[in-house]
């Protein structure tokens, strides 16, 4: 992907719980150190200029992240590029650590508390739930520590700032990537399953505003029964997989899925496929941009996925660290908008950036060009066939779509 190194002011658009306020942005070579949501790349190159920055700080940076199972995205991605980012940025890896609470809110908590105590004077938290969150904000307020929420909103929190995609935007792609779907796989009268995340992640909500809202646009209600929506949500595959199973056991005429996830996506499309799936048939949908993900989608069980480049997000969340950690107020050509925390009904200043629907078609230009995805790992793996066993298709369809 590529991001443009300028920007012009921009009028106040209002979407879902996002409120983008018109911010009047320079262009990065006048940008103070050069630092703008539009400045990072792939080659971490805008870190290394805060140098001087970080040589002002004190104390550490304590990242906690939130699991494994809701997404692979966090030991695939997230960790190793903030890691890169901070060190880029001239921190000592005695300067930070990277922490994943492995689904447990408590664990979150004391780390928090442990991190404080070892002299962290900024944490960037992807919060399991708001509660939590709120409690380690209103926990590192109290000690006069900096709180960046990182990917999801702490609702109710204590309004430092925050870093991630438009989600409500990111709910939009997966809903007009169903909808493009359906017709370029001649899907007869559609009948969708909607699924959404888990209720406690703020996020979930907003993409499921984003995608609902697609979807009711395009004609599907429950009303003319061409809609089917199950369940309180969950981030667990498993559980995605049972929710769906329950619900296609009475309706087997569902024919289109909208998944939040690649995770939720594909133990289902095992599931079909053990029940004799063909490809371009039952469309789903996705996020995280996984390696499993793009083999679903370039063998025709999957219509794309939502990339957010992780490298994006992980070097936007690292350079604000490092500013509040020197005690210096972030650049607002890096801090470009707000949202609004529907709890508080305050306005949390934000880090807003921009992801895209990949397909098959533009997996080589997308994920492949900036090296989330190696080529080698997706093209030369085997692919499940009906009967269970295993069969090397994806070499095939890589050769389909230009992926090499």
């Amino acid at each position: 992907m590529k991001f443009k190194t300028a920007r012009t002011l921009a009028s106040v658009a209002l979407v879902g719980s996002f409120v983008v306020a018109a911010l009047p942005v320079v262009s990065s070579a006048s940008s103070v150190h050069g630092v703008s949501d539009n400045t990072f790349n792939t080659k971490f190159s805008t870190m290394a200029s805060l140098k001087s920055i970080t040589a002002k700080g004190k104390g550490s940076i304590a990242v906690i992240l939130p699991d494994t199972v809701s997404s692979t995205r966090y030991t695939e991605f997230d960790a190793p590029y903030l890691k890169k980012a901070f060190l880029t940025a001239g921190l000592k890896s005695s300067q930070f650590i990277i922490q994943n609470a492995q689904g447990s809110t408590t664990t979150q908590y004391t780390d928090a508390q442990a991190d404080i105590s070892k002299g962290a004077k900024v944490i960037l938290l992807d919060a399991l739930d708001s509660t939590t969150g709120s409690q380690i904000e209103k926990y590192a307020k109290a000690h006069g520590v900096k709180v960046i929420d990182y990917d999801r909103l702490v609702l109710g929190g204590s309004d430092g700032y925050y870093v991630s995609f438009n989600n409500v935007a990111v709910g939009t792609l997966i809903g007009q990537g169903l909808v493009s779907c359906l017709t370029s796989w001649k899907v007869k009268s559609p009948m969708v399953y909607e699924m959404k995340g888990d209720p406690t992640d703020n996020n979930a909500t907003l993409f499921a505003q984003g995608y609902s809202a697609v979807l009711t646009k395009a004609g599907f209600t429950t009303a003319k029964g061409n809609l089917t929506v199950q369940g309180t949500g969950t981030w667990t595959p498993a559980t995605a997989l049972t929710d769906f199973q329950g619900v296609y056991s009475s309706n087997a005429k569902i024919n289109a899925v909208v998944t939040p996830n690649d995770e939720n996506a594909a133990p289902i499309i095992s599931y079909l496929q053990s029940k004799g799936l063909a490809p371009k048939t039952i469309p789903f949908t996705g996020q995280d941009a996984t390696l499993t993900g793009f083999q679903n989608i370039i063998s025709g069980y999957q219509c794309g996925t939502v990339y957010k480049p992780v490298w994006l997000e992980a070097q936007a969340a690292a350079a604000l660290a490092v500013y509040l950690r020197a005690g210096m107020a972030a650049p607002k050509s890096l801090v470009n908008g707000v949202t609004k925390d529907s709890t508080t009904m305050k306005n949390v200043p934000s880090v807003l950036l921009k992801a895209t629907w990949v397909t098959a078609a533009t997996v080589e230009k997308t994920v492949i060009a900036d090296k989330v995805i190696k080529a080698s790992d997706l093209c030369t793996a085997t692919a499940p066939n009906v009967a269970g066993s295993t069969q090397p298709t994806y070499a095939q369809d890589c050769k389909t779509y230009g992926i090499k």
